[in-house]
């Protein structure tokens, strides 16, 4: 007769249950990665303060036969594949869940899971990085990291180097003719000992430019404003040598504080040539293609004043991408209708400047992944 032998896994089996869980909701939450991005409530709320976020019901689907309906059996080669979709459930209304007439179909069961601007960042900023960062001479030397790597005698017994100890003791004891482990003395004791170790940084700059002409209506601000939050809390998080400048247009162009950049409201016209030549004389005076990358990013409805300003501002791009990493530009609009802009940037084919069109809150995760996508080996941080 064999021998009785506990299946200790069945132990851990709330544990594992709760592991799996909660990886379903991380993957939810990752699902949902475009709304909770545009979350005014998350975007709002204050650094470790949680929200709740509604998610599908997490259940194992599994097949059940239909209590009313008697026992039967399945057989036959039948005329479905694997992959075909059998039936869905109805979706939930939106709104409070009051909308339109009662129903007699089943609804979905929905749970709300918490989650705070640190658990969305986590999940964003993983996909993120500043693309094309190259090595530069003078790079900045950033807070030190405190590392072990040096071996003292004396110490904290909390550093204590059990490995060398025992080393030193049977070492000590050999020469005495002991083979042995014992009799420890001070003497035998080693610690680990924190030494400070420099690094340095990648030298960036991003140039945030922003249209605060009449044209731009609320959802244009709005998108341009949510876009530039998510892009500093990226930066600031991931890199402590990017320098970050600020400049906004309408027909003319001046560089502001962060605080203005946010709330400026809008007014005037538009003449965009205004602002990509004023990020050249930045640039030019302050971040040298030489010794920084250089981001410049625009946030703009595509409107301007004329077809000679169009041309006038492609000739600054062409100019700005000779010494930038990338360029982006982001055009703001409601409906479908193509700038003069747009179509003149259009022509520019360069694989570092890159262009994309929010229209809805849904694009606004997607730009941020074009404008900063993982570099390759999956590096974030510079």
């Amino acid at each position: 007769m064999s021998p009785f032998i506990p299946d200790w896994s069945l132990q851990q089996k709330g544990t594992s249950d709760q592991r799996r869980h909660q990886a379903k909701v991380k993957e939810a939450l990752k699902r949902q990665l475009g709304d909770l991005v545009t979350e005014e409530s998350i975007l709002t709320s204050e650094r470790g303060h949680r929200v709740k976020i509604p998610i599908r019901s997490l259940q194992q689907f599994k097949f059940r036969f239909d209590p009313w309906q008697g026992e039967r059996v399945g057989q036959g080669q039948g005329s479905a594949k694997p992959g075909d979709v059998l039936g869905r459930l109805p979706e939930r209304a939106s709104g409070s869940g009051n909308d339109g007439p009662a129903g007699d179909a089943p609804g979905v069961d929905y749970f709300e899971a918490e989650i705070s601007i640190e658990d969305v960042e986590d999940m964003l900023f993983r996909e993120l990085g500043l693309p094309y960062l190259e090595s530069k001479p003078e790079a900045r030397v950033v807070q030190p990291q405190w590392m072990f790597k040096d071996i003292a005698r004396r110490g904290l017994m909390g550093n204590l180097d059990k490995r060398r100890s025992l080393k030193a003791n049977l070492l000590r004891n050999a020469k005495a003719g002991q083979i042995a482990v014992g009799g420890w003395t001070p003497e035998d004791l080693r610690f680990k000992t924190w030494v400070p170790e420099e690094v340095q940084e990648h030298n960036a700059v991003v140039v945030a430019m922003r249209d605060i002409s009449g044209s731009m209506g609320d959802f244009k601000k709005k998108m341009a404003r949510m876009f530039a939050f998510w892009m500093l809390r990226f930066l600031r998080s991931q890199y402590q040598s990017v320098d970050v400048v600020f400049l906004v247009h309408h027909t003319g162009a001046r560089e502001v504080s962060e605080q203005e950049f946010f709330e400026l409201g809008e007014s005037g016209g538009t003449k965009v040539s205004s602002v990509y030549e004023l990020c050249e004389e930045v640039v030019r005076q302050r971040y040298p293609a030489a010794y920084w990358n250089i981001y410049p990013i625009h946030f703009s409805d595509g409107d301007n004043w004329s077809d000679a300003d169009n041309r006038r501002t492609v000739d600054s791009i062409r100019r700005l991408l000779s010494v930038s990493n990338v360029l982006g530009y982001a055009e703001i609009r409601e409906g479908g209708y193509s700038s003069t802009l747009m179509s003149q940037f259009s022509k520019i084919q360069h694989p570092r400047f890159k262009i994309v069109t929010i229209t809805k809150r849904e694009d606004l995760y997607p730009a941020l992944k074009t404008f900063f996508p993982r570099t390759d080996g999956g590096e974030s941080g510079a």
